[in-house]
C-alpha cells in the first residue's frame, strides 16, 4: 500500500468518522436502528453540490446540508413517535423517499429536466480549495487535508461530548437506556427521540457534503451501505479502544472509522479483492468485530472458571490433609 493510498484512506476515514458519530448517537445512545443514514448522506452531498453549482460559498453550502439533514432526521423521528411506525421501518421509508428527493434536488441544476443522478464539481471551488492553495504555497499539501479534516472531526467530537453531558443530552441517553424510567420523571421521550435523530442525521448530511466536495461530485448512489460503514466504525472502535466513558467512546468511533478505511484500502491496494467486493469486506469486518469480543469474553470466563475450580480443589485437598493429621494426632494420644 503506497503512501498516497494510505493518506487517501485516512482522509476518507475522517469524513466517515463524522458520519459514524451520527450513527453512534442513534445506534448506541438512542438504541434506534436508523436506516435514514443511507439517504441523508446523499441529501447532504446533493444540497451542498447544488448550492456550490449555483455559486454559493462552500462553507454556507456545507452548513445548509447540516440543517437539511437535521430536518430529515426529525421527520424519521416523527414517523416513529407520532405515526407509531416501527423504528426500522420508519428509517427504511425515509431512506426510500429520499432517493427520489435527492434526484429532485440534483435536478435543480437542469432547467429542462426534473431529476438528475449526479452533479460534477470539477470546475467549482469547494471547502477544500483554500486549504489546497495554502498547503501548496507552504509545500505541505500531502498532509494539509488530513489536518484540516481532523480538526473538523475533533470539533464534532468535542461538541458531542459536551452535549451528551448537558441536561438534554443526559435525558437523551436515559431515553435510550430506559424510556419507561425517564417518562416517570415527566420527560417527553418522543421529543428527545426526534431531537436525537435530527442531530444524528445532521452529522451524516454534513459528512455527505464533505464527501461530495472531496470527490468533486455528488451521486445519488454514493450513500449505499453507509449505515453498515457507520456500524463497522462504531463496533471496530469500541472493540479496540473500549466505551467506558462518552469521551472514550466518541474517540473510539473516530479511530474505528479511520482503521476501517485503512483496512479497506489495504485489501484493495494489494489486489486481494476487487473494488466490487468492498461491501463483502465491510460485512466480514462487522461480523468479525461482533464475534471476536464474544469469543474473547467466553475464553476469559472459562479461564476464570477453571482457575476457581483449581483453587477449590487445592483448598479441599488441604482440608483433607489437615483432617487426616488431626485424626492421627488423636490416635497417638
Amino acid at each position: 500500500m503506497t503512501l498516497f493510498a494510505l493518506l487517501g484512506s485516512i482522509e476518507t476515514g475522517i469524513i466517515f468518522a463524522i458520519m459514524a458519530l451520527g450513527v453512534y448517537l442513534t445506534f448506541r445512545i438512542l438504541d434506534f436502528p436508523d436506516l435514514t443514514v443511507d439517504g441523508s448522506f446523499v441529501t447532504g452531498g446533493a444540497v451542498a453540490a447544488v448550492m456550490i453549482f449555483f455559486g454559493y460559498p462552500p462553507i454556507l453550502a456545507s452548513f445548509s446540508a447540516l440543517i437539511i439533514g437535521f430536518f430529515v432526521g426529525c421527520i424519521t423521528g416523527i414517523l416513529h413517535t407520532r405515526g407509531k411506525i416501527n423504528p426500522l421501518l420508519s428509517g427504511i421509508l425515509m431512506m426510500t423517499a429520499l432517493y427520489s428527493i435527492n434526484l429532485r434536488i440534483m435536478g435543480l441544476t437542469f432547467e429542462d429536466r426534473p431529476t438528475r443522478p449526479n452533479i460534477p464539481l470539477l470546475d467549482n471551488d469547494t471547502i477544500f480549495t483554500p486549504i489546497d492553495q495554502w498547503s501548496q504555497a507552504l509545500g505541505i499539501e500531502s498532509y494539509a487535508t488530513i489536518i484540516y479534516l481532523g480538526m473538523i472531526a475533533l470539533i464534532f467530537k468535542f461538541i458531542t461530548d459536551i452535549f451528551l453531558k448537558t441536561e438534554i443530552g443526559l435525558a437523551i441517553r436515559a431515553t435510550g437506556d430506559n424510556k419507561r424510567m425517564i417518562r416517570s420523571f415527566s420527560a417527553n421521550t418522543d421529543s428527545l427521540t426526534i431531537l436525537g435523530l435530527g442531530i444524528s442525521n445532521a452529522y451524516v448530511a454534513f459528512a455527505g457534503s464533505l464527501f461530495a466536495q472531496y470527490n468533486k461530485f455528488a451521486d445519488v448512489n454514493m450513500g449505499i451501505g453507509m449505515i453498515v460503514v457507520g456500524l463497522a466504525s462504531v463496533i471496530i472502535g469500541e472493540a479496540l479502544f473500549g466505551k467506558k466513558t462518552i469521551a472514550r467512546a466518541t474517540f473510539a468511533v473516530l479511530c474505528g472509522a479511520i482503521i476501517y478505511r485503512i483496512i479497506i484500502g489495504f485489501a484493495l491496494a494489494n489486489k486481494w479483492l476487487d473494488s466490487s467486493d468492498q461491501r463483502l469486506i465491510t460485512a466480514l469486518i462487522v461480523i468479525f468485530a461482533l464475534v471476536l469480543p464474544k469469543w474473547i469474553e467466553n475464553y476469559r470466563n472459562q479461564k476464570r472458571k477453571k482457575k476457581r475450580t483449581n483453587a477449590a480443589t487445592i483448598e479441599k485437598g488441604k482440608g483433607g490433609s489437615l483432617h487426616a493429621e488431626v485424626g492421627k494426632h488423636q490416635q497417638n494420644l
